[in-house]
């Protein structure tokens, strides 16, 4: 069973960091892409970042460069999302999910199989 587990939102102030983490299970963990995709109140869901854990290849929206790293520990089967200098426009429901299919690295919402429930982040002014 594949299992996605978001958490580690909460509200922080403009300016501030918080690092998500995205728990995995059910399925081979090193093979596939883990993505980072975030949906706010009247918006399209968006892709973040994204990186293919067997060789650690990273992708990042424009939105994000510089602020945002994405990580992974494969023995804990968890990719992280270490958000800095966070903006009130980065207010989102953030969703974790995996690509078992595409051959390529991508923040297609489309594209991804499974995904986890969200972890809501506030960004205050």
């Amino acid at each position: 069973e594949v299992q996605l587990q978001a958490s580690g939102g909460g509200l922080v102030q403009a300016g501030g960091s918080l690092r998500l983490s995205c728990a995995t299970s059910g399925f081979p963990f090193d093979d596939y892409a883990i993505g980072w995709f975030r949906q706010a109140p009247g918006k399209e869901r968006e892709g973040v970042s994204a990186i293919k854990i067997s060789d650690s290849n990273t992708y990042y929206a424009d939105s994000v460069k510089g602020r945002f790293t994405i990580s992974s520990d494969n023995a804990k089967r968890t990719v992280y999302l270490q958000m800095n200098s966070l903006k009130p426009d980065d207010t989102a429901v953030y969703y974790c999910a995996v690509d078992t299919a595409s051959p390529f690295i991508n923040l297609y919402p489309g594209v991804y199989d499974y995904w986890g429930q969200g972890t809501q982040v506030t960004v205050s002014s």
